[in-house]
């Protein structure tokens, strides 16, 4: 598999953390295994370039077939992902916040699922899209995507030192305590949590779970000799327990299974991410 992750256009980075593309040439026999996708705490907008993908909730049963351009805001669900012989995506990975800022939709209405971006970004997407198609490399994909973003910053909602502050949280894989966030934030506690259910979609404290959650499972996807021990206190979890708990809530299963599950999965969907 190859993979690229790109620093967005200057402009770009007060909303967009990175520009991810990756390209899988995924062999017969492994076509159609469905690969492990547990929740992040990045707002993306993902682009599928070749084949569709197919998305099932945990929980749920039988896949759906995705639009070509689909928006992720707040996920607490792990989804499972089958991806065809030729899985070239981009994913565009917002800062905190900076989904918000570029929508202007409360994050509470992008609530755990995910949603066609032609049907809230307007009919450009489909342009983009047909450009993608015709991309002669990464580059130019990245061009295209950063293209699309530009034309929308008029539109951009003002910055605030909340912005900063979850970026901060999330800088220590939700390790730090939220009066403090929040005074960084320049918000008393309430406030601060009242403006983190608009602009994130989640309490503090659970996006602070999220983030700590999502770092001990892309730590086991990118070194998957790393002992669960090394894991846990990587993560600043206390012990192992606090680990096993937030991997039942986001990945639906114990640490062990999904070793086992990643162990038969075709792409590591989550190794190559940055946040």
């Amino acid at each position: 598999m190859k993979t690229r992750n790109y620093i967005p256009h200057p402009a770009l980075q007060d909303i967009v953390s990175t520009i991810r593309i990756v390209h899988a040439n995924v062999p017969d026999e492994q076509v159609g295994i469905a690969c492990p996708y547990p929740p992040t705490p990045q707002h993306c907008l993902f682009f599928y370039i070749d084949d569709l993908v197919e998305m099932q909730k945990e929980g749920e049963q039988g896949f759906l077939l995705q639009p070509r351009s689909v928006i992720v805001g707040p996920q607490i669900t792990r989804v499972n992902l089958i991806v065809g012989k030729s899985h070239k995506a981009v994913a565009v990975g917002f800062h905190p916040g900076g989904l918000y800022r570029l929508l202007g939709l409360p994050m509470t209405e992008l609530y755990d699922d995910g949603f066609n971006a032609e049907e809230i970004l307007g009919a450009d997407v489909r342009i983009v899209n047909d450009k993608l198609r015709e991309a002669a490399g990464f580059d130019e994909i990245k061009d295209i995507i950063e293209n699309f973003l530009l034309k929308r910053l008029h539109w951009l909602k003002e910055a605030l030192p909340f912005d900063l502050a979850m970026q901060e949280l999330l800088l220590h894989n939700g390790n730090q305590g939220m009066d403090s966030i929040a005074s960084l934030s320049c918000l008393s506690l309430r406030q601060f949590e009242r403006k983190c259910k608009e602009r994130i979609g989640l309490s503090p404290k659970f996006f602070g779970r999220l983030a700590r959650f999502s770092k001990a499972y892309r730590l086991r996807e990118m070194q998957p000799d790393l002992s669960w021990t090394n894991i846990t206190y990587e993560c600043g979890y206390f012990d192992q327990m606090h680990l096993i708990r937030d991997f039942k809530q986001f990945a639906g299963v114990t640490p062990r299974f999904i070793e086992d599950t990643l162990a038969h999965t075709p792409i590591r969907m989550q190794a190559n991410i940055k946040i």
